[in-house]
This record gives C-alpha cells, structure tokens and sequence, in this order.
C-alpha cells in the first residue's frame, strides 16, 4: 500500500462509527470494537507504538475499559503490550496471512452449509438486498471502504445464520483478521465484481437448501483470495515497510 493510500484510510476511518448502538454494548466492548477498526482499517499502523492513555483520550474512555479491550486485542494477536513501554500494534505478514485463509478454508465452508440448512426466507433477502445496494451504489462499489463494508457484513450474516456460536465467532476473528490484509496488501487487486460473483454463488446455494454446493462455493471463494495472497507473496518484498511518522 502507497504512504498516500494509507494515509487517507487512517484519516478517514475514525469518523465512521460501528454500526452499532453504543448505549448496548459496554465501556469494555466500546472500546474494543473502536480500537480493533483503527488497527484494522491502518489508523493505528503495525508497528506504531501507542499508550493507553493516549488511546483513553482518544475514545472518551476510562483506562479500565481500553486496558480491558487490549487484553482481548492481545490475545488475538493484533497488539502486544510491552511492560514499561507501551502498546505496539503487530503487523501481519503475507506468510500470516495465508496461515489466515487455511483456518477460513477449514471453517467457512462448513458455516456455509449449516447457513443453508437453517437459512430462512427474510435472511436470504437480507443479504442479497446488502449485495445489491453495494453493486448498485454508484457513488462506493469500487472503494476499499464500501468492499470492506459488504465482505463483512456478507461473511458475520452467515456466522448468524449457521446457528453455531463457536463456529461463528471463530470465523468472525478469522475474517477480521484477513481484512485488514486488504489495507495493508491486496487493495490495489480489488475486484468487486469477482467477489461480488462468488457471494451470490454462495447465497444462491444457501436460498437452494443445497449445503454441499454452499461449502463448495464459499471454499472456491476463499481459495481465490488464497492464491491472490500467494501470488503476492511470492513476489513481495521480505520486509514490512516503515510507518510513517506522526
């Protein structure tokens, strides 16, 4: 990713709140979605160090809560809090990356097959209306925001929909952890109309009742950003670009 790409994404990403009702969720979880978008979305850099207390000032937030949401950051490898220093926000290399898509190639298709074994009527529409609005929006269809935006709420709506707890948060962090490959890596290969292609085959399946064609379209689906990911590995630098400075 350009020093300029970067730049705008981490200037444009704060203003932009989780489309999530605040007075639900608590100063822990607040937090944590907060803190875990920036990293994601490349507001806080891999490798930028920060404090807690800068980031309790950025939020509105108590230290209680932001320590809390770190530990849990912590745990899912996206920072390490280094004692005496401060928190360092990790980066994901191309080889991490794969490692990334091989768990999702193991659990998203089986999320896939129990979506079509449970799926329901109003589900179906639910997601193919988020697919349309996002194919149809003339004004985000080919920005890596409004890409983002569709691939995760196309990919947490069938985590609901398989009706497994464990499985679906499982994939909720695998994926969240490969978006943020699409900031650092893969936006300059952005093509929604060939996402958007395997996501109705995918819905398609599901809508169907066939859960071995819905694991066989998400599989091919992942397997596609799998050699994306590989092809730029093979030729990408072996070392992570600098941050720029604040």
């Amino acid at each position: 990713m350009t020093a300029t790409t970067s730049e705008t994404a981490r200037k444009r990403r704060p203003a932009q709140k989780a489309k999530v009702k605040e007075e639900t969720l608590s100063l822990s979880e607040q937090a944590y979605i907060a803190i875990k978008d920036r990293i994601i979305t490349l507001f806080f850099a891999p490798g930028q160090y920060l404090n807690e207390a800068s980031i309790c000032e950025q939020l509105g937030l108590g230290r209680t809560p932001v320590h809390q949401a770190l530990q849990r950051l912590q745990a899912e490898g996206l920072v390490d809090i280094v004692p005496r220093k401060g928190v360092i926000i990790q980066p994901d290399s191309m080889g991490q990356v794969l490692e990334i898509l091989d768990a999702r190639l193991v659990v998203e298709p089986e999320i896939a097959a129990r979506a079509a074994e449970n799926r329901r009527p109003e589900d179906v529409a639910e997601i193919r209306a988020l697919l349309d609005h996002h194919r149809d929006d003339p004004h985000g269809g080919g920005r890596i925001d409004s890409f983002v935006e569709c691939d995760r709420a196309f990919h947490n709506k069938l985590s609901d929909m398989s009706q497994s707890r464990i499985l679906g948060e499982f994939a909720k962090a695998l994926h969240e952890r490969s978006t943020r490959a699409w900031y650092l890596h893969l936006w300059q290969t952005l093509d929604t109309e060939a996402s958007d292609r395997q996501h109705r085959a995918v819905l398609d399946a599901i809508e169907a009742h066939d859960p071995q064609t819905a694991a066989a379209a998400m599989r091919e689906h992942l397997a596609a950003l799998r050699d994306k990911v590989a092809q730029l590995h093979q030729h990408a630098p072996k070392r992570m670009p600098t941050p720029r400075s604040r």
